[in-house]
């Protein structure tokens, strides 16, 4: 019998379009059909009847709880009144979008799945019309009316994402957070991967929306006699000691030209690349490839030879600016590492010169750094660069500020620093800079994009070999290998971090929790698959204090590849009380005028209570989801640790309007209009940053 449930309630009276590409439709302009807004992923509305003047009157208009709490990172779809959209534990619904009734609900209610998602996908052809969603490793088709799965698409409804992946791969941990990307029949599917030498491959690959079959591949370590594949080692595309190079935060599309940019993140493993010495074309690069067939055009690597997790966080923009008195179609890229590149759309040429800047060596033997990496002339980092900060950089607010300071110059700083024994500072931080919640743009040409400025250290530590694991029991030998890194020796975690301590985990969770969560991952965790069935055993009962000493070993399944380093965690520089250990601003918002590369306004982004009940002025938070822009003049955006939802004047960064959540709402907003009425509607999760936990998606309109 199929677990999979859908809660049907049939909308009487519905109307359809027929048509699978809606934006040129008159009822374009009041929708949400695509993930952020549109094909160009450029977060903007044309709706104008929230306005500067009367935003301060918006007012709840509906709410609906989720059957489940947790972290949701969705931006909801809104196509012929209906919202389509994703619980926390990625159970796809659809809802009234005039007033949040509950149309259908499709998930697994016994094995729910833990990892996050942003989003479905839509498309529709005459009668047929599909909700794109995946759970785990699988992406389902199903019907936009009822929530069912379409038993003609893939088997039964689903297609494992594992398709037309090496045979190697056929086991390794691949799921898809974010909606794929709809050209004519085809959908294009992002991957998200182990960040281990363990990986999986990024090959970027097309379904058939109707059959689920696959339509074409695109290596991202390329096989030989592709491009490319002189910048890896010979044999790096076998899959064997490292994958990755994989688009995770999804792609854009120029339907009338018929090109899909992509970016792509770095190869696995992140920290150390001494396995896979070159520059290693095509991790982290911006690629635009012909969406029918999937064959390059070009591309620009942004990052060479990756060692510091500098994946590309999230869909490029696709807009019209004007340069030399002439409109130029350009693709726009914003990074973790604070920078916007900007590019000719058609022939990949740079708007704004990027130069290659000499970068230091690395310490760690085997490891070879690329001697440059490109920087672009224009616009100016939105975030501060670890190369320039001193010790005045250091928080007034933070007490212990002397020893914050020994440690500050004990951590290599210089721009593009390799990942050292001594601590290298990231900064911007492993979550940007930008993220996935990516970038809003105007027709105006303006860009908006929130950032962090969270610092994090990253230490390297030798691994250890084989027979100096030799000792211990088979369950604290897995526990090492795979977990140490984020839990940490003693299993205490780093909760600042977002790392939560093991101790005592059995007195919280069921073996099967532990177990489930271990196989499938949980939030950014990702799932240990390769891992056997005894392993996994061997590791719970360490975990729950259960292993028997005196058990011979459990053999080694041997597919974890080896590698002289490792990191210590994924560590914030943090003071004492858990505030960043760099002076504010901790969080941005930026309007930045493409045209001519220069900023419109700069303001700091959230508020800590603690510090604001003190009177310090604004000090920005950590923030993650994105903005929306309307016609109107109006900037839409949750994303801060302290709950609130905002409204900005856009021209001018003023706050307009702003209201506290249920739960943070760590999304990106949808706007929308249905029988005359505009709404914005966010996904309010919490959870992150430890935040409470959420399961409301909560709709704002004006008063009647």
């Amino acid at each position: 019998m199929n677990r999979f449930f859908v809660l049907t309630i049939l909308l009487v009276g519905s109307l359809f379009t027929t048509a699978w590409f809606r934006t040129d439709e008159p009822n374009a302009a009041a929708e949400w059909p695509e993930y952020l807004g549109g094909p160009d992923r450029n977060h903007y509305s044309a709706l104008t009847q929230i306005t500067p003047e009367n935003v301060k009157n918006l007012q709840i208009a509906w709410s609906y709880s989720a059957p489940d709490t947790g972290q949701m990172q969705v931006n909801p779809i809104i196509v012929d009144g209906v919202l389509y959209g994703v619980t926390a534990s990625v159970r796809a619904f659809a809802l009234e979008a005039a007033t949040g009734k509950e149309l259908w609900r499709f998930g697994d209610a016994l094995n729910a799945w833990h990892s996050s998602s942003r989003g479905v996908a839509y498309w529709s052809r005459g009668s047929d019309r599909r909700i794109l969603h995946t759970i785990g490793a699988n992406l389902y088709a199903l019907d936009a009316k009822t929530g069912l799965p379409i038993p003609s698409f893939g088997d039964k409804g689903k297609v494992d994402l594992h398709t037309g992946l090496p045979a190697i791969a056929k086991e390794k941990f691949v799921i898809s957070n974010t909606p794929g990307t709809i050209f004519g029949d085809l959908i294009i599917m992002p991957l998200r991967l182990s960040e281990g030498a363990d990986a999986a491959p990024g090959d970027i690959r097309a379904f058939d929306v109707r059959t689920g079959k696959l339509a074409w591949s695109f290596h991202t370590i390329p096989y030989p006699g592709e491009v490319g594949y002189d910048t890896w080692p010979k044999d790096a595309y076998q899959n064997t000691y490292l994958g990755g190079a994989n688009n995770w935060a999804g792609m854009a599309i120029d339907r009338k030209r018929g090109i899909l940019y992509v970016p792509t993140g770095s190869a696995a493993f992140d920290f150390y690349g001494g396995n896979r010495k070159g520059q290693n074309l095509f991790a982290n690069c911006l690629l635009a490839l012909h969406a029918k067939t999937g064959k390059r055009i070009w591309h620009y690597q942004l990052i060479h030879h990756d060692m510091w997790d500098r994946d590309l966080p999230a869909p490029p923009n696709l807009m019209t600016i004007r340069q030399n008195g002439k409109n130029v179609d350009v693709v726009a890229q914003v990074t973790k590492h604070g920078y916007v590149f900007v590019f000719d759309r058609v022939t990949g040429k740079p708007i704004y010169p990027i130069n290659e800047v000499p970068t230091p060596a690395s310490d760690l033997m085997g490891e070879k750094a690329w001697p440059t990496q490109p920087i672009p002339t224009r616009p100016a980092p939105f975030a501060r660069q670890a190369n320039t900060l001193t010790e005045k950089d250091i928080s007034p607010y933070a007490e212990n500020r002397d020893t914050l300071i020994a440690r500050f110059n004990q951590q290599r700083r210089q721009r593009f620093a390799p990942p050292s024994k001594q601590g290298t500072m990231i900064f911007p931080g492993f979550d940007g800079g930008a993220e996935w919640g990516g970038a809003a743009v105007d027709p105006g040409g303006i860009m908006y994009v929130n950032s962090n400025e969270m610092a994090w250290v990253l230490t390297m530590v030798d691994t250890p070999k084989q027979d100096e694991l030799a000792h211990l029991s088979p369950g604290e030998k897995l526990y090492t290998v795979n977990c140490v890194a984020c839990h940490g020796a003693e299993r205490k975690g780093n909760v600042r971090s977002g790392y939560p301590s093991l101790i005592n985990i059995e007195t919280r969770r069921d073996r099967a929790y532990v177990t489930q969560t271990i196989s499938n991952g949980k939030g950014m965790m990702p799932g240990f698959t390769t891992l056997t069935a005894d392993e996994k055993q061997a590791l719970v009962a360490f975990l729950v204090g259960e292993e028997k000493k005196e058990v011979g070993a459990v053999a080694s399944s041997g597919k974890q590849p080896y590698l002289p380093y490792r990191n210590t965690g994924y560590n914030k520089f943090l003071d004492n009380k858990g505030l960043p250990a760099i002076s504010p601003p901790w969080g941005t918002l930026n309007a930045i005028d493409l045209n001519t590369g220069e900023y419109v306004w700069k303001i700091p982004f959230g508020e800590v209570k603690s510090l604001k009940e003190k009177g310090i002025p604004t000090t920005g938070t950590e923030n993650y989801g994105g903005p929306v822009v309307t016609a109107s003049g109006l900037l839409f955006i949750a994303a801060t640790k302290d709950g609130m939802f905002r409204a900005f004047d856009k021209k001018t960064g003023k706050i307009l309007w702003e209201t506290e959540l249920p739960a943070a709402g760590f999304a990106t907003p949808s706007t929308y209009q249905v029988n005359g009425k505009q709404y914005v509607v966010i996904a309010c999760g919490g959870t992150k940053l430890g935040t409470k936990k959420g399961n409301q998606y909560v709709a704002f309109a004006l008063p009647n």
